[in-house]
């Protein structure tokens, strides 16, 4: 690949990376200022990765405009860190969300989880106080519980819906439990549970209340970040492979421009 060939490639990739980049760092400015929480959480690390995105992109685009050999050897090793993280990340990922799947139950389209099912690492964070008071808190602000009465106007429609993990283990006691449902949102608690189960008796019909402090609400977490999860990690796989051959084309460009600094 010709000098002119890969450093016009590495400025146009870069270009577009740092459009990307103003993006990334937009969207994190408005998650910064909304009203939720939740959201405002994740806003300094969103505004922190278009930030790194940026920088790195500005080395790149300058270094081959420029047939700068310095700032593209800068460039490349940047872009190796980030390679280098990538892929222990997505292995990382995928060890950590290897374990944890529904259980089946008869009478239901969905599955119910167990919390024990799943890594130690998701059960550390999710029995850290702190860090279940924080999700529990968007839990509620979500109201995904509420607008299961909502979705579903009657018992019947209710039975034979297809709920969500979080919905299935946050918003309604285990089956095990035996209390009948009254509708999508309400249980007749006067039964005696069946089952020695604590989240039996941690269940509640009050809204801010429902099954947020069960086993089964943060299996039911458990099981929506391993999805979540996955999905990251799988596009974590592709950017590992456009990102390893925009680094060949950045090797090619840096040597092409050392090739040419030493024939001037």
């Amino acid at each position: 690949m010709g000098v002119g060939t890969s450093t016009f490639v590495i400025r146009w990739i870069n270009f577009i990376t740092m459009l990307l980049a103003v993006t990334v760092i937009g969207f994190g400015v408005w998650m910064s200022t909304h009203d939720d929480n939740c959201r405002k959480s994740l806003a300094l690390p969103v505004v922190g990765l278009g930030a790194f995105i940026f920088i790195i992109s500005i080395i790149g685009f300058l270094g081959a405009l420029k047939n700068n050999s310095i700032l593209l050897w800068a460039y490349l090793i940047l872009l190796c860190l980030i390679l280098v993280g990538i892929l222990v990340f997505t292995v990382l990922a995928f060890i950590v969300t290897n374990n944890g799947s529904g259980h089946s139950v008869t009478g239901l389209k969905y599955k119910e989880y167990q919390l024990q099912d799943y890594s130690s690492w998701f059960l550390k964070q999710l029995n850290d106080a702190h860090n279940w008071e924080r999700l529990k808190s968007c839990l509620v602000k979500s109201e995904d519980c509420d607008n299961l009465s909502k979705k579903y106007k009657t018992l019947r429609q209710y039975k034979s819906a297809k709920l969500t993990p979080i919905e299935a283990g946050c918003c309604r006691p285990p089956s095990e439990c035996g209390y009948p449902a009254v509708n999508a949102s309400y249980y007749d608690l006067s039964y005696h549970p069946v089952s020695s189960n604590k989240d039996c008796k941690l269940y509640k019909n009050s809204r801010a209340v429902k099954c947020y402090n069960c086993d089964s609400c943060k299996a039911g977490v458990a099981q929506y970040m391993k999805i979540e999860w996955r999905v990251v990690a799988i596009f974590n796989v592709i950017l590992f492979v456009v990102l390893s051959v925009i680094y060949f084309i950045g090797c090619c460009a840096r040597q092409n421009v050392a090739q040419y600094r030493s024939k001037a």
